[in-house]
């Protein structure tokens, strides 16, 4: 099963012009479509001004879970551009976003695909591309007599820890990498009265 994938380390932007209008790239790394959602309301915030915010993303090491969006443009002309800049950088986990200011001259469909091709690559260019394993968020709910158990295995893998609660009951919420989802679940509740679920 794959699930090593390429994505980018932190946002990067870039930009491309022609004949007045102009069109900002920015790509960030994602995680899930709730992510996707907060980050076009903020751009769309901070360029409220703009005429068209158009989007393509991939999720997942698989890239199974994409979508392009157009935002008003012409049919195929916006979103499958950035979408297949993605793909041809073989990235996942990446959202870009174009933002177009109008300039006043039509560019045509070819035009305004080179436009959003040009600027999603540019963006990707200046990135700094990194390999990640897909993982997934367990959480342990356990006893504070598992603590040692639970921690001691934590350490065996070294995964990192999300968010954890030391109460009575405790929780704890580690990632941890996908094929070793059911080796590290048997172990934890191997542990008397710790009980691990999937996080979506």
């Amino acid at each position: 099963m794959q699930d090593t994938y390429k994505t980018i380390e932190a946002p990067s932007e870039g930009l491309y012009k022609e004949k007045g209008s102009k069109f900002i790239a920015l790509a960030y790394p994602v995680y899930t479509e709730d992510e996707v959602k907060d980050i076009l309301a903020e751009v769309k915030k901070k360029y409220y001004d703009a005429r068209h915010h158009c989007y393509a993303y991939t999720l997942g090491a698989d890239k199974s879970r994409y979508r392009a969006n157009d935002d008003g443009e012409p049919n195929h002309s916006a979103g499958d551009p950035i979408l297949g800049q993605i793909r041809s950088a073989d990235l996942s986990n990446v959202l870009v976003i174009v933002v177009r200011y109008f300039g006043g001259t039509k560019l045509g469909v070819s035009g305004l695909i080179t436009a959003y091709k040009t600027a999603t690559a540019d963006a990707l260019a200046v990135a700094t591309i990194i390999e990640k394993h897909e993982t997934v968020l367990l959480q342990a709910h356990y006893g504070y007599p598992q603590m040692n158990d639970v921690m001691s295995l934590i350490k065996d893998y070294d995964l990192p820890v999300r968010d954890q609660q030391f109460e009575l009951d405790c929780k704890l919420t580690i990632e941890v990498r996908k094929q070793l989802q059911e080796e590290v679940t048997a172990k934890l509740e191997d542990a008397e009265g710790v009980v691990v679920k999937v996080l979506e």
